[in-house]
Order: structure tokens, then C-alpha cells, then sequence
């Protein structure tokens, strides 16, 4: 008995520094924003502990939430959009190359060796007015003078494209070098075009990865906050802007509790909706796990 009791602890005793940070760097964390999000902010500035629901009326009844909450989940959703078409192509190229996939590889990695402010900000020297893009055009004489190309949705956009695509990319490899090519030897051997035998074989097998990825990249696009700040406009805030400006600059911190929490419920909703349709057990099935 003792020692089926000391096989049963044996994981407990292996995982509980795991379980240790997790608790101190994310549970406890999150349980004080649960706990600020019901304070109130009191017209002295100071926050006044208590039971409070006015925070939380505020943020779910004020259109003004509502709509920025809405932008920045089609931000999100068209942005995964993005990386789903372009990453899908770059994936398979990779999977499917010979001799130099390592190479290809390292420099799909390059990207994350430089600083994502720095990755940003780059796009202020290609877009600006006296950027690189702005100068070509003038010195081609396609334009007389500087097009205005950023701080826009388009260039926010462009920007969360550039930083989440490797993620796609990576994801969609993962799940693509886990398919026997055999299979599609099979396909083709019975008569299939190879077009045929991507559509019905490689694709179908590849969509638990490509579905990782997009899970992946509409999370971190919908929390994002430096993007919009560099490369958006004044009417271009999305989520995770509202509850810097509440916490950092009005020093409000239930407010900006409770926004946090209503991000991140919205999102916990949607994976909750992602493991419905397609379950965590096929993602990691498709991921070779």
C-alpha cells in the first residue's frame, strides 16, 4: 500500500514546480484583477475596496466597449485570414523541400531573433512619407508627391501579418511533416491528378495544424497593443489599448480590470467553441503529439 501510495504521488512530486510558477505567475494574478475588477474608483482618484458591479455595467452596456471590442475581433479574424492563405503556401513549400529544409527553416526563425517593437516600427521607414516605398514611387515618377499609407486599419493589419505569419507557418509544417507522402504516391497511382491529391488527401490531413495556427494568431492579434499604437490611427484602438489607457494612463485599475477580464473571457469563449467543433485531442493528434 505504501508504495502504490508513493507511485500515486511520483507525478504530483514531478510536476509541482510547474504547478507552483503556473499558480504564482498566472492563477494568483488573475485572481487580484478578478478581485480590482469589483472595486471602484472613487472621484479623489483613490479605489475603494468592496463589491462594486459598476465597472462591470459600464463595460457591458457602453456601446463605445462594445464596438471597439467588435473591431478588434474582426482585426483579429482578418488577420488569421491573411496568415492562413499566405502561410499555408510557405508551409508546404518547406515540407516539401529537399536538402535545404533546415535553411529554410532557420530563416523562418530569423524574424523572432529581432525585437517585435523594432519588427513594428520598420514599417514607419517602408511606408512613411519619406520612406523607402514613398521614394521609389517619386524617384519612378509614378507619383508627384508622398502618399499617406499609414497609421490606418490596413497598415495595422499589415503590421500583425508580419509578426504572426512565422506562427502560421510553423503550425501548418508541423502538421504537414506528419503526413506519410506515401499517401499521396497512393493517390496518384489510382488515377489522381496532384491537385486532386491535395484536396483530398494532404489538405484534409493538414487542417488540424492550419486550425492551430488560426487559433494561434487570432488570439494573439485580438490581445495585441503595440500595433495599433505605431502603426494605427487615432480612430484605430483596439481592446487591449482601452485597458492600457485605464490601468497606465487614468490610473484606473478596476476599470481596467474588469476590461482585461472581458477580453479575456471573450476569447476563452471562443477556444471553448474551437474544442467543441474540432477538440484538443484531433489538435494535438494533428500535430503528431
Amino acid at each position: 500500500m505504501t508504495i502504490e501510495r508513493r507511485e500515486a504521488r511520483q507525478p504530483w512530486i514531478l510536476l509541482s514546480p510547474s504547478l507552483v510558477t503556473i499558480t504564482l505567475l498566472l492563477i494568483v494574478p488573475v485572481f487580484f484583477i478578478v478581485v480590482y475588477s469589483f472595486w471602484l474608483r472613487t472621484a479623489s482618484g483613490a479605489d475603494q475596496a468592496g463589491f462594486y458591479l459598476d465597472n462591470w455595467k459600464e463595460a457591458l452596456t457602453d456601446p463605445f466597449y462594445r464596438d471597439i471590442l467588435l473591431y478588434t475581433l474582426k482585426i483579429a479574424a482578418i488577420t488569421t485570414i491573411f496568415c492562413a492563405v499566405m502561410g499555408y503556401p510557405a508551409a508546404y513549400f518547406i515540407a516539401r523541400s529537399k536538402g535545404n529544409k533546415a535553411l529554410l527553416l532557420m530563416l523562418l526563425m530569423l524574424p523572432f531573433w529581432i525585437s517585435y517593437i523594432i519588427r513594428t516600427m520598420s514599417w514607419i521607414n517602408i511606408l512613411g512619407v519619406s520612406g523607402a516605398l514613398n521614394w521609389a514611387l517619386m524617384h519612378l515618377g509614378i507619383i508627384d508627391e508622398p502618399l499617406q499609407m499609414l497609421y490606418n486599419q490596413v497598415t495595422i493589419v499589415l503590421g500583425l501579418v508580419h509578426f504572426l505569419l512565422p506562427f502560421m507557418i510553423l503550425n501548418i509544417y508541423v502538421s504537414l511533416e506528419g503526413i506519410d507522402v506515401t499517401l499521396e504516391d497512393a493517390a496518384h497511382s489510382l488515377g489522381a491528378t496532384r491537385w486532386q491529391s491535395f484536396l483530398e488527401v494532404t489538405l484534409p490531413l493538414s487542417l488540424a495544424g492550419l486550425a492551430a495556427g488560426g487559433l494561434l494568431c487570432f488570439v494573439l492579434a485580438a490581445g495585441t497593443y503595440i500595433t495599433p499604437v505605431i502603426l494605427g490611427g487615432p480612430s484605430d484602438a483596439m481592446f487591449a489599448n482601452l485597458v492600457f489607457e485605464a490601468i497606465i494612463t487614468q490610473l484606473d485599475w478596476p476599470m481596467g480590470s474588469a476590461l482585461s477580464l472581458m477580453l479575456l473571457v471573450v476569447l476563452g469563449a471562443l477556444v471553448l467553441v474551437y474544442n467543441h467543433f474540432l477538440g484538443m485531442g484531433q489538435l494535438m493528434k494533428g500535430l503528431g503529439k
